[in-house]
């Protein structure tokens, strides 16, 4: 059974053009997402829309059979979804500890240490760290989180060669090992080739790659 699942899912701007043309598809735990397109295409607007930071304009998005717009937003977004931003979205003046702690319903250190810092790493400001290093405690406050969906906007953007395939192989083990669905957009073919399942979105429609 599926975990989320949108139906004729639509998104407009302001200024009418739209993004999202009657999307339909279900995501299931166990497995890892990419969804691949062109930029400006509505990738991120997607991922929002999926994690309940924004409305559709049409459709609905439904986790676990319940539509998320009557069950509440905020709801959704805190107990469901955890989001891993290309940018991190750290808070700089804090340590990869207190960052995750912010999210945290099991052990912090556990968590920092099997991404790959040590304990002595998890205590410097995040400001300290390299970009692999960010990205893996942005990656440990999805996990300590604890949600069942984890969603990620390219998050392996930043990165060189080697930390990417470091990244991309966290996230599949999440999905596999954890029974997360993972919804990763990329542009990375790399990252792409090693999902369970891709999906394209061109001209506001998804479909399988």
């Amino acid at each position: 059974m599926s975990i989320l699942e949108v139906k004729d899912l639509q998104y407009s701007y302001e200024n009418k053009k739209n993004v999202l043309r009657g999307i339909t598809a279900q995501m299931e735990q166990g497995k890892m997402y990419a969804i691949l397109g062109p930029s400006g295409c509505g990738k991120t607007t997607l991922l929002s829309l999926l994690g309940g930071l924004d409305s559709p304009s049409g459709g609905q998005i439904l986790y676990q059979e319940e539509d998320i717009a009557k069950t509440g937003l905020a709801k959704h977004r805190r107990n469901h979804v955890a989001f891993i931003f290309q940018n991190y979205n750290l808070i700089d003046y804090l340590t990869p500890i207190e960052n995750v702690a912010l999210t945290a319903k099991q052990p912090l250190l556990p968590v920092l240490e099997q991404l790959g810092l040590t304990a002595e790493e998890a205590k410097r400001n995040v400001m300290k760290l390299s970009g692999g290093q960010q990205q893996r405690v942005a990656i440990a406050r999805a996990l300590a989180s604890d949600t069942p969906v984890i969603l990620a906007d390219e998050p392996t953007g930043n990165l060189d060669e080697d930390t990417a395939g470091e990244i991309t192989g966290i996230l599949k083990e999440s999905a596999h090992e954890l029974n997360k669905c993972v919804i990763v957009v990329t542009h990375s073919n790399e990252l792409a080739a090693q999902a369970d399942v891709v999906l394209n979105l061109k001209r506001g429609s998804l479909h399988m790659a």
